[in-house]
């Protein structure tokens, strides 16, 4: 027996994975703990700063635990940028053969958690799809991921029901590519899995981690407006609003058909999205077209990465925009986003909502607006009124 601890750098898949390992680890009979003597720091590599947040990560844990093992995409990517660590810390690609013995069983193609364990946040983060067949020029995705591939729909359905009675109330369906869920023997695409988790009992809210917006559909638009418990929130990756810029980056849309498919959600959704900015297509016009974008659509928060160059990736040796420019142009995105986030949080005061208390004094409403509460206790859905609006979110009456 051995005392561990699991963190994660990244995305909410990154997070799934985490417990993917931790449960293992549980029900191999090792015990989680503080101050453990094993660490599993599960990392990121989508950019050039997370590999480097990844390494910085394992190098604290170095200094603490007895062992530590570094998985996840840093560590399929690269390996090579952990070298120089102390020797207490191990590398471990996911599909070596050190890589620990994951839990089998009914998750088909890809490794997911078995919910034996309930998880160690408010809400319950469900893998459904991994890997992606996308290859956009950019993203290393494929490289570290695989095609997509998916979970069946009963092994998804029993966990969110499993989830429920461990008692979390949201459920947030997380997935690389999430639109190309298919559970094709059960008959299963994203929309009719909505609503089936939808009808989940005692879920009180689902919600979906991110959608690219070739599969923003008809038939998923009248899923999540059908679907009682979805939350108003879409999470949408634009990238850039330029048709050129969209072209060289291996996307398959154009602008307009961002803006069009997004048009009959803007009402009702709280529609937030990611911009890669400095793209080396990307001049002074495009960017201006990219801002004109973010503000048709309705976007309200944009998540802003700066282009990092990635190995194996089709651009890996393209960057021509300096980084002082791309320094500038991501201000300019995050001062939209914030006057955007701002005028929506300003349509809360005096009206009631739904907020899920997901840490001390703070939570999220039912369009993932930040919201801060006091006296309540975390874990529990609270009805609330917007009194005034703070940088960090809406003021609770």
């Amino acid at each position: 027996m051995t005392t561990f601890s699991v963190q994660f750098l990244g995305c909410k898949v990154s997070h799934v994975d985490a417990h993917e390992v931790r449960e293992a680890l549980l029900a191999s009979g090792h015990v989680e703990c503080d101050g453990s003597e094993v660490a599993v720091v599960n990392t990121c590599c989508v950019t050039n700063e997370a590999v480097a947040k990844s390494r910085k990560a394992a190098a604290r844990a170095a200094r603490t635990h007895r062992r530590v093992y570094v998985t996840g995409c840093g560590a399929n990517l690269a390996g090579h940028a952990f070298a120089g660590l102390p020797s207490n810390v191990v590398v471990v690609a996911r599909r070596s053969e050190e890589t620990p013995a994951f839990v089998a069983g009914d998750v088909g193609a890809i490794g997911c958690v078995q919910a034996d364990a309930r998880l160690d946040r408010v809400r319950a983060f469900v893998k459904v799809q991994d890997g992606c067949s996308f290859s956009c020029n950019f993203c290393v995705i494929p490289l570290v991921r695989g095609a997509s591939r998916s979970r069946r729909a009963p092994a998804v359905l029993a966990e969110i029901a499993r989830r429920v009675e461990q008692g979390h109330r949201e459920v947030v369906l997380t997935g690389i590519n999430l639109g190309c869920y298919r559970d094709r023997e059960a008959g299963y695409d994203l929309p009719r899995l909505v609503r089936a988790a939808g009808g989940t009992p005692g879920l009180e809210r689902l919600r979906l981690s991110s959608i690219e917006i070739n599969h923003v559909n008809a038939a998923l638009v009248a899923a999540l407006r059908e679907t009682p418990n979805v939350s108003r929130h879409l999470h949408v990756p634009l990238q850039s609003g330029d048709d050129a810029v969209l072209r060289a980056m291996g996307r398959r849309y154009s602008a307009q058909t961002f803006l069009r498919r997004l048009a009959p959600l803007q009402d009702e959704f709280n529609l937030t999205s990611d911009v890669i900015v400095g793209f080396p297509a990307e001049d002074e016009p495009a960017f201006a077209n990219t801002l004109r974008v973010a503000r048709d659509a309705g976007l309200t928060k944009l998540h802003v990465f700066p282009y990092s160059r990635r190995p194996g990736t089709v651009t890996e040796h393209d960057d021509p925009v300096a980084p002082a420019v791309k320094r500038e142009r991501s201000a300019r995105l995050r001062e939209l986003s914030d006057n955007a986030s701002h005028a929506r949080w300003q349509t809360k005061i005096g009206r009631d909502d739904i907020v899920l208390v997901d840490r001390p004094g703070r939570g999220y409403g039912d369009d993932y607006s930040p919201w801060i509460v006091g006296g309540h206790e975390v874990g529990r859905f609270v009805r609330v009124r917007g009194a005034s609006v703070t940088e960090e979110g809406i003021l609770a009456a």
